[in-house]
């Protein structure tokens, strides 16, 4: 185990490291959906609250919201720019197929790509769609902002493995195989009775390894992280988890997980989300840094990197959109595909997250790093340079 002595850079020194390094958030799901809440999101919700709509419902006319006033509104542009600026982060893996149904997930994954394509265009200025490595160093050298275009399910596949080309082809770079529940490729870190991949799961691994593109097994099954890792002909990632024996989480791996990946020559980012990185209320900055200190210990600090998977002050996977307390995620009769526990939906304060109450809040944990002693050359390879170096193994 590797010991460090304490405060390694001053608070100030470290926030300036965070300015200067190649800072990659790798996992950002709402980056072009939910990072800020623009006055023209604000009526709409509002409005869709006195309709009787669901959050789920609401989604899809939010995005397009933004999406439009980033392209008509000096306003929204400032307040999106402004949020980057404010995180220091490089580029952001955004989710574009999440635990969405199977009979929409095609349509929405296309019409979420385009309007991240759309955004991009408008601000292209400052902003690039990340295809390889050279563009993730190129944002970074250019004082620009880029986005990774990520699935963190495979429903949008359906049964069609030509579709992965597709997607390839429109930017896909890291497809996670499963989210909380079953699919047709495996099963999921929720679901009742946990198995591997399935058949056809197995051609997808191989498809994916074909068409350069990151395996994540993040949300999936212990079993179905060891199928891919055998199956795959590249390096597996973990974009967004935890360390189960810091905090038991069913979406937390184990140890001898974690360090196969790592053998194998992969990567594991470490969340912010409360409930995910410490088993009781409270979570803070020390909690996201005992989570790396010890997943550097069991992997290396060659395989250790940042996926918040967190934007909002809420205390799961959130955003900066405010809904109502009226306003319900799906209408009661729905099945709840995301496949998550009832607790970790509750929207109370003690299930905060101190210390990143939003996506502007990302330097606060270069600045805890960096007092728990890791120096400027870990710091620069946890921050992103560990990403970059599996993202350019696999993609190119």
């Amino acid at each position: 185990m590797t010991t460090r002595t304490k405060a390694s850079l001053t608070p100030q020194e470290a926030q300036e490291l965070h300015q200067q390094a190649l800072v990659i958030d790798t996992q950002q799901p709402p980056i072009i959906s939910g990072i800020v809440f623009t006055p023209g999101m604000r009526i709409a919700v509002s409005e869709l609250a006195k309709q009787g709509r669901t959050r789920a419902e609401a989604a899809p006319v939010l995005e397009a919201i933004l999406t439009r006033e980033i392209q008509t509104s000096q306003e929204a542009r400032d307040m999106y720019l402004d949020m980057w600026r404010r995180s220091g982060v490089t580029v952001a893996c955004g989710t574009f197929s999440g635990f969405d149904r199977l009979a929409t997930a095609f349509e929405n994954a296309v019409r979420k790509i385009a309007n991240a394509q759309a955004i991009i265009s408008t601000l292209d200025d400052s902003m690039l769609q990340v295809r390889e490595a050279a563009d993730i160093v190129r944002a970074h050298d250019d004082d620009k902002y880029g986005i990774v275009v990520d699935f963190q399910n495979t429903v949008a596949l359906g049964d069609d493995l030509d579709r992965i080309d597709l997607f390839q082809g429109l930017g896909l770079r890291m497809v996670q195989l499963t989210y909380n529940l079953q699919n047709l490729v495996g099963d999921g870190c929720t679901e009742t009775y946990q198995s591997g991949l399935t058949y056809f799961g197995r051609e997808v691994v191989r498809k994916l390894n074909d068409a350069k593109i990151l395996v994540d097994v993040s949300h999936c099954s212990e079993q179905v992280g060891w199928d891919a890792m055998d199956v795959s002909s590249a390096p597996v990632i973990v974009s967004h988890s935890s360390s189960s024996s810091v905090a038991k989480h069913d979406r937390g791996k184990s140890d001898e997980l974690a360090k196969a990946i790592a053998d194998q020559g992969g990567y594991f980012g470490v969340v912010v989300i409360p409930g995910f990185i410490r088993e009781t209320p409270g979570a803070s900055m020390d909690d996201v840094v005992r989570q790396i200190e010890h997943l550097v210990n069991v992997c290396g600090i060659d395989h250790v990197g940042i996926g918040t998977d967190k934007a909002g002050p809420g205390p799961r996977t959130s955003s900066m959109v405010e809904f109502p307390d009226s306003v319900p995620a799906g209408l009661p009769d729905d099945f709840n595909w995301s496949g998550f526990r009832t607790q970790e939906h509750r929207q109370t304060a003690e299930f905060q997250m101190d210390g990143f109450e939003s996506f502007g809040d990302w330097p606060n944990i270069t600045v805890a790093l960096a007092e728990a002693g890791f120096n400027e050359d870990e710091l620069r390879k946890l921050l992103g340079l560990n990403y970059l170096r599996v993202f350019r193994d696999v993609v190119g």
